[in-house]
């Protein structure tokens, strides 16, 4: 076996070993939906207290991308690696413990800032380690952990809810430590970047500007809007009056990552919506029960993770753009067909969610392999850390202004039939502006000539 052969073999290993790491950290995402109302009963609180422990983890997840993806252009990946699912783990034995609820966000806290050094390096560790004739492959492994992590998140919880404790929900998460020694040895003893300076001041403003707007988002209130404004503000005065800021405006100056950015955030905005909306509406139209629910919509994310192996292989062989275009269409079919068989029972929808899940994974795993290339190696951190970043928050918008849709107007037929008419125009658009933006749009005739 020549040194390639074995350079790719480990290669694929790390991607392996990354792939579950990411089905723990979106796992633990996951779980805590399923176990609020027992929280909410034991501590006494309110709805909206009690939804601070998903709330927490995903305002420190969205900005922990960014963050670990500035830091991972600065200073050795197996080192930050090592220190994000320390701080994981530390984050779980404490919520383990926990018999208070201000522990308990606590905990989640320190899982939070711990667990988004993983998604930052489900983007990083395919540009670094694996040749860009085969990132595709690479991308659809990371993106099958994804959807298996969001599959199975809800099923183990509910198991271990129905025999035990929600404490032991962290317990779980504890496993992860056992990837440290693997991470360590295949990530070898990479270079960092000499004489960068971290820019604290500019992480700190451009992670409270990010966290005040998501708060803005959840709360819809006009006063945390105009915070997010200033801290902003203030954040953009940071990286144009210092020599070296946390972002460098120069980033944005690229057109081909800028264009890919705004598409790939207009694209992604389903990803949450999607998840979002489909227990509502069986909720609301077939009065179907948490469990129903879960048993419609696990296998539509089990075989999406699956296939998401098979959309990588398509898009290093016919380019992101032919596999952006596939999970388009799709998700055109599946929202058509949603918009018909609404009124019917749920058993079509089982099969039609599995068209458009699939439908997402490729999308995602075609704009992520498009935004990576257009990044230079010493950009690619942070870079892909915004990428990450920005498609969280337009999904929360998205899902936001569903949720004041459906308390506007009722969660009845027609609500939801104009939704899948309006996701419908969404992904044609996108697909459209793919096209004729793409930056990618000669990926088909370099993966051919690699």
């Amino acid at each position: 076996m020549n040194n390639k052969s074995v350079a790719n073999k480990q290669s694929y290993t790390l991607i392996w070993l990354l792939a579950f790491a990411i089905v723990i950290s979106v796992m633990n995402s996951t779980m805590f939906n399923v176990a609020l109302p027992e929280l909410k009963k034991e501590f006494g609180l309110t709805s909206t207290q009690v939804s601070w422990v998903v709330t927490a983890y995903i305002i420190i997840y969205a900005v922990g991308s960014v963050t670990y993806g500035k830091l991972a252009d600065m200073f050795k990946l197996k080192n930050l690696i090592t220190l994000g699912i320390c701080c994981f783990v530390c984050g779980s034995v404490i919520g383990l413990v926990s018999d208070t609820y201000w522990l308990i966000i606590v905990s989640r806290i320190l899982q939070s800032a711990g667990a988004s050094v993983i998604p930052a390096c489900s983007m990083l560790i395919p540009i670094r380690y694996v040749s860009e004739a085969n990132r595709g492959r690479a991308l659809g492994i990371t993106s099958a952990g994804m959807a298996l992590g969001t599959a199975i998140g809800p099923i183990i919880a509910g198991f271990i809810l129905g025999f035990s404790s929600w404490r032991f929900l962290f317990a779980i998460s504890i496993v992860i430590l056992l990837t440290i020694p693997f991470f360590r040895r295949l990530l070898g003893d990479e270079m960092h970047r000499k004489g960068v300076k971290a820019d604290f001041p500019g992480g700190i403003l451009l992670a409270a500007s990010v966290a005040v707007l998501l708060l803005s988002i959840t709360t819809l209130s006009l006063l945390t809007f105009a915070l997010m404004f200033a801290v902003f503000i203030l954040f953009w005065f940071r990286v144009k009056t210092t020599t070296s800021p946390f972002v460098s405006p120069a980033l944005f100056k690229n057109t081909r990552f800028t264009t890919g950015l705004i598409i790939g955030s207009l694209a992604l905005t389903l990803n949450l919506c999607i998840p979002y909306l489909i227990p509502q509406m069986l909720t609301s139209l077939h009065r179907t029960s948490s469990l129903q629910i879960g048993l419609i919509m696990s296998p539509s994310a089990l075989i999406a993770a699956v296939l998401g192996l098979v959309g990588g292989g398509i898009a290093d062989r016919k380019g992101s753009r032919y596999l952006f275009l596939l999970g388009g269409g799709m998700q055109l079919l599946s929202y058509l067909m949603l918009w018909l068989f609404i009124n019917v029972s749920p058993t079509p929808i089982i099969f039609i969610l599995i068209v458009v899940n699939t439908g997402l994974t490729f999308a995602q795993i075609a704009l992520a392999n498009t935004v990576s290339r257009t990044l230079p190696r010493e950009q690619a951190g942070v870079g892909m850390g915004i990428y990450m970043m920005c498609s969280f928050i337009a999904g929360a918008i998205g899902t936001s202004f569903l949720g004041k849709m459906l308390d506007v107007m009722g969660s009845n037929h027609a609500v939801f039939k104009n939704m899948f008419v309006i996701f419908s125009i969404w992904i044609t658009v996108s697909a459209v502006l793919f096209m004729i933006k793409n930056p990618d749009r000669n990926s088909l005739k370099v993966n051919s000539s690699q």
